[in-house]
């Protein structure tokens, strides 16, 4: 075996030895990067859940305010009725 042939096998196996352990590495940062997308996911639902319960109040908030509204104007009415026939 000539120095040439040494020389190259030395080289190819330090390459394999060092693509293993960037696999190696590489597998571990994707498993890593899967288990913070799911958090991530898990907070955007989560905060998708609170803005639907938030729409979800000022609805029903709106809808009592239109309520009021509705009862004021018509008491207002009943007030001028009443105040015109008193005169």
């Amino acid at each position: 075996m000539d120095s040439t042939q040494l020389l190259l096998t030395v080289v190819l196996t330090v390459t394999m030895i060092l693509l293993i352990l960037v696999g190696w590495q590489l597998i571990f940062l994707l498993r890593e990067t899967r288990r913070t997308l799911t958090k991530v996911n898990r907070i955007i639902d989560a905060f998708e859940h609170v803005g639907l319960s938030l729409d979800h109040g000022l609805g029903e908030i709106y809808g009592f305010m239109t309520g009021l509204k509705t009862l004021f104007k018509v008491i207002d009415v009943f007030h001028l009725k009443k105040h015109d026939k008193s005169k």
